[in-house]
């Protein structure tokens, strides 16, 4: 069951200032994946150009009465990075570290997630800078519902189709469907995704991104003929998509040994009680206070024994000062960016097989994308249906991915970036450049 409380969860990770300005800039460090991929794919001169490029960048001011009367102005942004396959898909987050760079890679590698796993969609991102935790109810609807009107224009069904990002849920996407609607004089379900039940959401969606990693890591351990039962891992984040997945491996046989949240994190070698745990956060409690497990930071969590690392957290947490330190087998890529370009290589240094984020955590776009055809159809389908259509989709596009690795002699990052790159360019091919 999901909150319809539109402020973050205690558990939501974000980088602090430091943080956020050591940082790779985002959109080059996704650009530096795409050049790599592009040059193998021989990609003419005038496609690339055409790849490389957002379609469109937005930039709203977004006034807001805030309940002592006063008015603050935000900024928001909304890129739509390519259309050719479908309509643009992307979620909208508010967050103080939200930049324009960020907004871009993130629409960008949307682009690519939905090629990967084949769906008729585009990529796209938004995002407004503020602080919801310092937000009331009523002023975050206020700033929903300007944002939307600010960027109306881009959005509709067969155009542009916001979900669920950072620190943002259901309730806040039915605020931006009811102003939607309320411009178009009808009710349009198909507008967003992440939506309440009631209101034309998908059974399966909130547990979709995490169930898509548990999903890619068992036929990761399939793959490298590794066995599932007792397999260590640790994840980082336990938000929405860390502790589902986490939960769902425990469930497959896997054993969680650390999990962490914004706080830091807890560790157990023998294996958490996760049940116990979910308790305790449950409460709004931060692992720091979790006493049956040792305490560790969210750095010591990346370079544990173990032998699948999840970081479902923040960008670009694995780098090339800590990837060689690096001790799992496996690493299954929950959050958007995790690790930089450099890191990749040391990473391909050591054998360590990565599951690229771009396929490891579309298992949530993918259930989007069944919420927009179940809204468009006006049918909808029972949870077993939607779980096992996810199930398909992962698996197949998991073999896709390291098939094109494999007959290119390259990483997996580098082939799910190869195939969703010549799936979108064919399009392009096809339907030539307007004039």
């Amino acid at each position: 069951m999901t909150s319809t409380d539109p402020r973050p969860s205690q558990n939501v990770m974000r980088p602090d200032k430091d943080h956020f300005l050591a940082a790779e800039n985002p959109f080059e460090e996704m650009m530096s994946r795409f050049d790599d991929a592009a040059k193998r794919l021989d990609l003419e001169p005038g496609l690339y150009q055409i790849l490389r490029m957002p379609e469109k960048q937005i930039i709203v001011s977004v006034p807001v009465l805030r309940d002592n009367g006063t008015v603050e102005v935000f900024t928001g942004y909304r890129v739509i990075y390519n259309t050719s396959r479908g309509p643009a898909k992307g979620g909208i987050r508010f967050d103080m570290q939200v930049t324009l760079d960020e907004v871009k890679a993130l629409a960008g590698w949307m682009t690519w997630k939905c090629a990967v796993v084949n769906l008729p969609f585009g990529g796209a991102k938004g995002g407004v800078i503020c602080d919801p935790t310092t937000m009331s109810n009523g002023e975050i609807e206020r700033l929903t519902r300007r944002y939307t009107t600010g960027i109306i224009e881009t959005l509709g069904p067969d155009s542009d189709v916001p979900a669920p990002d950072v620190n943002t849920n259901e309730r806040v996407m039915a605020w931006v469907m009811d102003t939607y609607s309320m411009h178009k004089r009808h009710t349009v379900t198909a507008v967003v995704t992440g939506k309440p039940i009631a209101m034309g959401g998908s059974l399966g969606r909130r547990e979709a991104t995490g169930r898509g990693c548990m999903i890619v890591t068992r036929e990761a351990l399939k793959k490298l003929k590794l066995p599932l039962k007792g397999t260590r891992v640790a994840v980082q984040g336990f938000g929405n998509v860390g502790s589902v997945a986490a939960d769902l491996m425990s469930r497959e046989g896997m054993v969680v040994v650390a999990v962490s949240d914004k706080s830091g994190g807890i560790y157990n070698p023998k294996g958490l009680d996760l049940a116990d745990v979910f308790r305790h956060t449950a409460q709004k409690k931060l692992l720091n206070t979790y006493a049956r497990a040792q305490q560790i930071s969210n750095s010591e969590l990346l370079t544990l024994d173990c032998d699948v690392l999840v970081p479902a957290a923040l960008e670009n947490v694995i780098t090339d000062e800590n990837a060689g330190q690096i001790k799992a087998r496996i690493i299954c890529e929950g959050a958007n960016g995790p690790t930089t370009a450099e890191a990749d290589k040391i990473l391909n240094q050591k054998g360590i097989f990565v599951i690229p984020d771009i396929l490891a955590n579309a298992g949530g776009v993918t259930v989007s994308y069944f919420e927009w055809v179940q809204d468009r159809g006006g049918y909808f389908w029972d949870e077993e249906t939607v779980n096992n259509r996810l199930e398909k989709i992962m698996v197949h596009s998991f073999d896709e991915v390291t098939a094109m690795a494999e007959r290119h002699q390259a990483d997996n990052r580098v082939g799910a970036y190869m195939l969703a790159i010549d799936r979108v360019a064919a399009v392009h091919r096809l339907r030539g450049m307007y004039a």
